[in-house]
């Protein structure tokens, strides 16, 4: 495991020749460890753990369509209605977050259109809740329990 700013948790693992894989409770299955599945990992971990999130409610490497070509996004969280309600994109503790960051997060968007946005490498995390109705962005300090983020929507 990687220093992270994030807790650290148990996670099954295997290992086939050179290669580690870490059990993705989400996906129910064995995926490849690279530096951002680490990131994703833990992260959905920490929602869920540290936030307060149903595990139930959280899909990693969600599959969905952009002007005809297919993307996945990290993980995205759904309300108990079955609906999109926060987006996060991970990536690798060694890449810089920048502005293209947000710009994936917020093309994938397009496609959900949920409030809540989160960019994270695992060292550091940005939180924003888009007002589409006054097409303002505020970033926030902390990013929200389940039960607060469910009852602004």
């Amino acid at each position: 495991m990687r220093k992270l700013n994030l807790p650290a948790y148990d996670f099954r693992y295997r290992t086939e020749g050179e290669m580690r894989f870490v059990l993705d409770v989400y996906r129910k299955r064995f995926v490849k460890l690279t530096p951002e599945e680490e990131v994703r990992q833990r992260f959905a971990r920490y929602l869920v753990e540290e936030k307060g999130f149903p595990a139930s409610l959280i899909m990693t490497e969600y599959s969905l369509k952009l002007n005809k070509l297919s993307r996945r996004c990290d993980i995205l969280v759904h309300k108990p209605a079955g609906h999109p309600a926060l987006l996060v994109e991970c990536k690798a503790p060694e890449v810089k977050i920048s502005q293209a960051s947000f710009d994936q997060v917020a093309r994938y968007n397009l496609a959900f259109k949920v409030s809540y946005l989160i960019v994270t490498n695992g060292l550091k995390h940005y939180c924003c809740l888009i007002d589409f109705e006054t097409e303002k962005i505020t970033f926030l300090k902390e990013i929200p329990a389940y039960e607060s983020l469910i009852v602004s929507l």
